[in-house]
């Protein structure tokens, strides 16, 4: 009997530990060792966490999606713009500063002689010579001369451009604001602006016989959208090559002279050059020095400040906006008042990073690289010899 209730008891006592060891907590998972020696509890994922992660991802790549999808500039700003360039006939020492104000830009640099029609170097020939492109902001000089020779503003007429501010003609230039040159545009109306874009060569090919070149286009009427105010402002549905500008320019720097542009390739070609007027604009001449003084500021403080030369005067006018895909930023622009030497056109075209103001900056390098590279070379040069050396 006594074994028998022995025997009960083992096993009771048996039945219970198991029971125990059942309810008991299990021991928390260990991952492996993540360096340090230590082990760590491995993290377990909850609903609420994974529905926030699956949040996190899925906002990031709908983020990255947003770019991608608005992003409006399919352009790169980076290439190589002198490829398939023939720099037969060009100035070598122009030319040479221009690829190194250029660099690896995508965009395209024309100099030209103001006082002949020279070109001297044009870099990304393709761009230059066979593509037109909207202005932007560089068509104000024009609209400028227009509306001081209709007696519309003087110099010293305040036009209101805002709810409490009035600017005047150099100013508008300098900062080149929009709603001074709309208001100019829509009083000219569009057949005087018409008349005076035809007789800078807005529309013809600015070159002689030069072989690919656009004519670029000027509207017959103005734009539906936008009106005259809009192509006025920034110079909408006008489309141009950087050798119209430059032959506007060198009229500007020159005085009213519009040369035929020339692009002598052989030594021949070049010593034979005569320069051929296309037109003169004597008409004007009482009006462009207001329109330099503008370009002048503008250097001096305004949008195209980048290109400031302490040592050497530089007028210019910058011009910013988009089509096409890509963003364009040009400058316009020629140096020393007196003497006008170079007329300097810069027009880059690609994402957000081109822009006027910076190819003012483009300008103003090939400004200086050019002054550099015209020194002569200086006495410091050479060995200087001491007396002692002399007595000996």
């Amino acid at each position: 009997m006594r074994n028998k209730i022995a025997i009960l008891a083992v096993a009771a006592f048996w039945l219970l530990g198991t029971t125990l060891r059942a309810d008991a907590p299990q021991a928390v998972k260990r991952s492996p060792s993540s360096g340090d020696g230590a082990s760590k509890p491995a993290l377990r994922s909850t609903p609420r966490t994974t529905a926030r992660r699956a949040a996190a991802k899925s906002g990031r790549s709908a983020s990255r999606r947003r770019a991608r999808r608005f992003n409006p500039y399919r352009i790169s700003s980076f290439g190589d713009p002198a490829a398939g360039d023939n720099p037969a006939g060009e100035d070598p020492l122009i030319r040479e500063a221009a690829l190194e104000a250029l660099g690896n830009w995508n965009g395209s640099v024309v100099v030209v002689d103001p006082n002949s029609g020279r070109i001297l170097s044009i870099v990304n020939q393709q761009l230059a010579l066979s593509s037109a492109f909207t202005p932007c902001s560089t068509f104000k000089p024009v609209v400028a001369l227009a509306a001081l020779k209709e007696g519309l503003i003087t110099p010293e007429t305040k036009v209101r451009v805002g709810r409490r501010t009035r600017m005047d003609l150099t100013e508008a230039l300098a900062h080149s604001n929009n709603p001074f040159f709309a208001s100019l545009g829509r009083q000219l109306g569009f057949e005087r602006l018409f008349e005076i874009a035809h007789r800078f060569g807005f529309g013809e090919k600015a070159g002689l016989n030069i072989p690919g070149e656009s004519p670029g286009r000027f509207p017959e009427a103005a734009p539906k959208e936008g009106g005259v105010g809009l192509m006025s402002s920034h110079g909408l549905a006008i489309e141009v090559t950087p050798l119209q500008m430059a032959a506007v320019i060198s009229a500007i720097a020159n005085g009213g002279t519009l040369y035929h542009l020339q692009y002598p390739r052989t030594p021949e070609e070049i010593e034979q050059l005569q320069p051929q007027i296309r037109a003169r604009l004597d008409d004007l001449a009482d009006y462009f020095p207001h329109v330099r003084e503008g370009m002048a500021a503008a250097v001096l403080y305004g949008t195209a400040r980048s290109a400031f030369d302490p040592e050497e005067q530089i007028y210019g006018k910058t011009g910013t906006c988009s089509e096409d895909g890509a963003r364009l930023g040009w400058f316009a622009s020629y140096s020393r008042e007196q003497q006008p030497k170079y007329v300097v056109v810069v027009l880059l075209r690609g994402g957000k990073m081109m822009f006027g103001p910076h190819a003012a900056e483009i300008a103003g390098r090939l400004y200086r690289g050019l002054r550099l590279k015209e020194q002569p070379p200086t006495q410091a040069s050479f060995p200087v010899l001491g007396i002692g050396s002399l007595l000996r």
